[in-house]
């Protein structure tokens, strides 16, 4: 069974840090891509990343480009998005998906409807 955990949200000042972290079970991480997509209130969901531990792609929307960064820890069915500088604008919840794709090359990443599987969601707010 496909599931993906994400952990990790909460509240932070504008221009401080979080790391999310996304658990999968059901698949490996070399199977398939991980997107990281988030919804800020009153809005449609956004993808901001993607991940294709494959060949080691990362990509980033340029809304987050050179302050998030994502990553595969030393546990293998974890990705991690790390966020740094952040804004009162990056407040969302936070999502990790998976579509049934090994690359992220193969798919439009940015499109909601390309992901087959997703996590819960993290909340996390940016406020002073």
């Amino acid at each position: 069974q496909v599931q993906l955990v994400e952990s990790g949200g909460g509240l932070v000042q504008p221009g401080g840090s979080l790391r999310l972290s996304c658990t999968v079970s059901g698949f490996t991480l070399d199977a398939y891509a991980i997107g990281w997509i988030r919804q800020a209130p009153g809005k449609e969901r956004e993808g901001i990343g993607c991940f294709s531990a494959a060949d080691g792609a990362k990509h980033y929307a340029d809304s987050v480009k050179g302050r998030f960064t994502i990553s595969r820890d030393n546990d293998k069915n974890t990705v991690s998005l790390q966020m740094t500088n952040l804004k009162p604008e990056d407040t969302a919840v936070y999502y990790c998906a998976t579509p049934n794709y090994m690359y992220c090359s193969d798919y439009v990443w940015t499109q909601i409807a390309d992901y087959d599987y997703w996590g819960q969601g993290t909340q996390v707010t940016v406020s002073s």
